[in-house]
Formats: structure tokens, C-alpha cells, sequence
């Protein structure tokens, strides 16, 4: 239900409020990040760029920047039980399981995870049968830990994919248990644009997708934080396509009569704004997994709860393009025996063709502006 221009008015205020909070803080955030010089190597294949060299020195982790002025906030002036409780609570769970990623890969140790074919032939020439017993018994999970790795960057440190996914089934389990009980049975159906319209003879309905609603739940929870963090790889590029994806995201929730979530998406709006601000080329910090992974649950959890799950794709297009050529690229690479992109993430393809980055950041902005504006446009049906 469409609300009173006031009540649009004291949302857009919060676009402000969450700017200038972050702009106020972010100088004391960055003391801090160069201070314990959170600096990350950038990728083998692209450290030889020359775009690239001065990545050595950028730290990362600036993602703080926006998750920590949209938690406290929403806490002090925001906080409602039933709309922002959940939303807060899943992006400060996917943050710090970033955070963790982020400091383990650089003050932490290698670790190392056995292949399958070493655990295959302890399962043969182990000399206690007790261990051949435990190692057969647990060849799935190795599997599972071995197939993730293909999907992960090429690391020694920080958290393995599988322990990553692990964390955010349980992000995604609390965001589908508080729209499965909490948000009533209206959320159990999967509406379509052009609602009780017919097409072609055939009426347009609400799929009651009941149960299996939870598992969808989960899973477009855990891909979309993976789509944001694989697509956070040049200055300024997952920063300007969040302030377009949340501008919609805000106007959507005040239009559908969520207000404590259009004020949430406000904030959120606000603080990435200041937030790309420092990230432009040449970026004064990186925004890291602690912003990627806590930013992009939060997107899915906030179109979910609005009842926008049908034109998140929209709402997040760029984000699960660059998602599906790491998708594509592992699955050619590992079926065919080549490679389809020069680079997975999309992002480097065009940069190892010759794109500047500053090319290919805009470039992708006004894509995913245009794809954004179409879910909206289908948002409105």
C-alpha cells in the first residue's frame, strides 16, 4: 500500500542521516585499517597490471564502514522486533564471517585440506583399520570440501569455501524460519508481476510454493552474498551497483507499506554512499568480505521481506552475472578442459581484454542500472 509523501519524506532522511554518520567516521576507520595494515596481495594473474600495483597498499575491511553505521542506527532509531530485527541480525552474522576471512588472510596461517585421491589411498594402506573406517565414512564431506574449492579463490589462508557456506546455511536457515513463522502465510506464496492479469488466456497467480519456500530461502540467501562478494574486485564496482540496487530496494519497500525496511534500506543507502565515496579509483580502502558478504544477505533478505523475491534478479542482475561466469568458468574448465573467460569474475575478463577499469566499473553501473529499473518497472505490475 502506497504511503503519504510525509512518510517518504522522514525515509529519504535517512538516506542523509546514514551518509553523514559514515562520512564522519570513515577518516578514524581508515586510520585504523592502514594502522594494522589490513593490506591483502591483489590476484597473481592480475598483480602484474599496472592498474593494480597500488592495491598492494589499500586496505581492506572498509566495508565496516557501512555495516556498522547501518547496525548501530537502525538500533538507536530503527529497531523493531518483527521488520529489522532479522534483517540486522543475518548481515552482522555474514559480516563476521567476513571479518574472519578478511584477518585470516592475512595474519593467518596456511591450512591445507587433504585431496581426495590422498584420502582414497589412506582408506587402502592405513595401518589401523579404525582410521580407514573413519576416512571412508567421511569421504563425502571431503568430497564436499574438495568440490567447493573450485569455486573459491586460490588461497592458502582465511576461511575454506565449505566452512563460508557452512556459516551462511545458517544466516539463510534464520532469514527463512522469520519469513516462514513470523511474517504470516502470505509469505509462503511467490508472487509474479502482471498479478491477476491474463496472458494468452492464462490468469496470473501467486504460486504456493508452502514449505519449499524455506529452501529457496536459503539458497538465494547464500548466492547472493557470494554474487556480491565475487563481484567486489575493481574500485568503486559492487559500491555504485548497491546504491543503485538499495535506491530501488528503498522505494519498493515504501511503496509496499514497509516502512521500518525502506527506512533500513535508506541507511543502508546512505552509508554505501559514503562508502563508494572513498572507494573510487584510486580507492582509499577496499570494501573486503566483511562488507561484500554482510551487504549481499542483507539485499536478499530485504527483497524477500518486501515480497520482491521474483525481481531480486533484477534488483541484483550484475551481481549474479558476475556469479554465473564463475559458475560457467568452473563448470567448462572442469568438463571440457577449457576456459570460457579469460578471467572469472566477469569483471576481469573485460580488464585482461584491455578495458580500463574505470571503463568496465561504468560500464557494469549503467547495465545494472538499466536491468534494475526494468524489476522495478515489473515490481509495479
Amino acid at each position: 500500500m502506497l504511503q503519504g509523501t510525509g512518510d517518504l519524506a522522514r525515509i529519504i532522511g535517512f538516506t542523509f542521516v546514514g551518509a553523514i554518520i559514515a562520512f564522519l567516521w570513515a577518516p578514524l576507520l581508515t586510520g585504523l585499517l592502514f594502522k594494522f595494515r589490513l593490506v591483502k596481495e591483489p590476484k597473481t594473474e592480475l598483480a602484474t597490471l599496472g592498474s593494480h600495483a597500488y592495491k598492494r597498499n589499500t586496505p581492506i575491511m572498509g566495508g565496516l564502514l557501512v555495516i556498522i553505521t547501518v547496525a548501530v542506527i537502525t538500533y538507536f532509531l530503527n529497531w523493531n522486533r518483527n521488520y529489522t530485527f532479522v534483517p540486522i541480525g543475518v548481515m552482522l552474522i555474514s559480516a563476521l564471517l567476513g571479518a574472519i576471512d578478511d584477518l585470516l588472510s592475512i595474519y593467518g596461517s596456511e591450512r591445507h585440506s587433504r585431496k581426495i585421491g590422498h584420502v582414497m589411498r589412506l582408506i587402502r594402506v592405513h595401518s589401523e583399520w579404525k582410521m580407514r573406517l573413519w576416512y571412508l565414512a567421511t569421504l563425502p564431506w571431503t568430497a564436499f570440501k574438495r568440490i567447493s574449492v573450485w569455486f573459491g579463490s586460490q588461497t592458502k589462508r582465511g576461511v575454506f569455501v565449505h566452512e563460508k557456506l557452512i556459516l551462511q546455511f545458517i544466516a539463510g536457515s534464520l532469514t527463512a524460519w522469520w519469513i516462514y513463522t513470523k511474517l504470516g502465510p502470505a509469505w509462503h506464496y511467490i508472487y509474479l508481476p502482471f498479478q491477476d492479469q491474463t496472458i494468452f488466456g492464462w490468469v496470473i497467480s501467486p504460486i504456493n510454493a508452502g514449505w519449499l519456500i524455506v529452501p529457496i530461502i536459503i539458497f538465494v540467501v547464500m548466492f547472493t552474498a557470494n554474487a556480491v562478494n565475487i563481484a567486489d574486485g575493481m574500485d568503486g564496482l559492487a559500491g555504485g551497483m548497491l546504491l543503485i540496487t538499495f535506491s530501488a530496494l528503498t522505494l519498493m519497500s515504501w511503496i509496499n507499506g514497509f516502512s521500518e525496511l525502506a527506512i533500513l534500506n535508506a541507511t543502508t543507502l546512505g552509508a554505501i554512499a559514503a562508502y563508494t565515496y572513498f572507494n573510487i579509483k584510486p580507492a582509499r580502502f577496499m570494501m573486503g568480505d566483511v562488507g561484500s558478504l554482510g551487504l549481499g544477505a542483507l539485499l536478499a533478505v530485504n527483497a524477500m521481506a518486501i515480497g520482491e523475491i521474483t525481481t531480486l534478479f533484477f534488483f541484483g542482475f550484475m551481481f549474479y552475472v558476475e556469479a554465473m561466469s564463475v559458475v560457467i568458468q568452473v563448470a567448462s574448465r572442469y568438463t571440457l578442459g577449457r576456459r570460457v573467460f579469460r578471467m572469472a569474475p566477469l569483471h576481469h575478463h573485460f580488464e585482461l581484454k584491455g578495458w580500463s577499469e574505470e571503463k568496465t566499473v561504468m560500464r557494469f553501473w549503467v547495465v545494472h542500472f538499466i536491468f534494475v529499473v526494468f524489476g522495478f518497472w515489473l515490481a509495479l505490475q
